[in-house]
């Protein structure tokens, strides 16, 4: 994957999120992230068609809602949203969160089965635990790509960054920004300082340096651009050290009061 993407969670104006979508890829993002339950897939689709990047040089994932788990859903759906992308393939198609219809022997070998038609080139999952990890890779003929966790310096998910490099797969990191509640911890200002850059720019860089953390922000307008521009930011070995010794953890994504519920 490339080092950042896109994300488009809550972005569903359909003339913003096409024009961000364009905006981003004309800047240089390649990996595009969209969802079923974000509702603007055609958006997302009508954005990589808008911008000059051929859409094979584009990753774009999107997520199969939690209550279309259940095996003929998945088969349906999952061509929906290709209907609606305006694609005949995805890069790669997540399980969004394992709840509702899941059920990891019913559910996976139909990701198999759609990537072996070739309406999908790779599986991910989004929100698991390590144990529901190794149940998937059990399951699963095809290998897990990549793993989409809320992530950042205050929720630094440890033990999925480690599962991540030992089983060889992306940790893509949803809200990397913390929703803002990263932006007044100390730490993270002070680096912001040395480096003369933005705090968003020091969390992304953090995320980078893990090299299996791949974040994708979701934004809009010019910070489209400025987050992109963190890809440059090199941290040190203390700036890491002190983004590492933040003793206070945060988490902003309710797994239990969700729309998914």
């Amino acid at each position: 994957m490339p080092p950042m993407g896109l994300g488009t969670s809550g972005n569903d104006d359909p003339e913003g999120c096409a024009n961000t979508v364009a905006a981003a890829l004309d800047i240089g993002y390649r990996h595009v992230d969209t969802a079923q339950m974000y509702d603007n897939e055609e958006a997302v689709g009508a954005g990589i068609r808008q911008s000059d990047v051929a859409r094979e040089d584009v990753v774009l994932a999107t997520k199969i809602h939690p209550t279309n788990l259940a095996p003929n859903d998945v088969r349906s759906t999952a061509r929906e949203s290709l209907d609606r992308l305006g694609v005949d393939s995805v890069d790669v198609l997540y399980v969004h969160w394992p709840t509702h219809a899941y059920d990891a022997e019913a559910t996976l070998p139909v990701f198999d089965e759609l990537r072996e038609e070739g309406l999908i080139d790779h599986v991910g999952v989004s929100n698991f635990t390590p144990e529901l990890l190794d149940e998937a890779r059990d399951v699963l003929d095809s290998p897990i790509v990549a793993h989409q966790v809320e992530c950042h310096p205050l929720l630094p998910q440890a033990e999925l960054r480690a599962d991540a490099r030992e089983h060889g797969y992306s940790l893509v990191a949803y809200t990397p920004l913390g929703r803002g509640e990263i932006f007044d911890e100390p730490e993270l200002v002070e680096v912001a300082e040395k480096h003369d850059a933005s705090v968003p720019q020091v969390s992304l860089a953090w995320s980078m340096a893990q090299d299996v953390i791949v974040p994708i922000p979701k934004s809009t307008g010019e910070h489209v651009a400025e987050n992109f521009a963190a890809q440059k930011l090199e941290l040190d070995e203390d700036d890491l050290a002190k983004i590492d010794g933040i003793d206070r953890q945060k988490r902003v994504i309710d797994p239990d009061h969700g729309p998914w519920n």
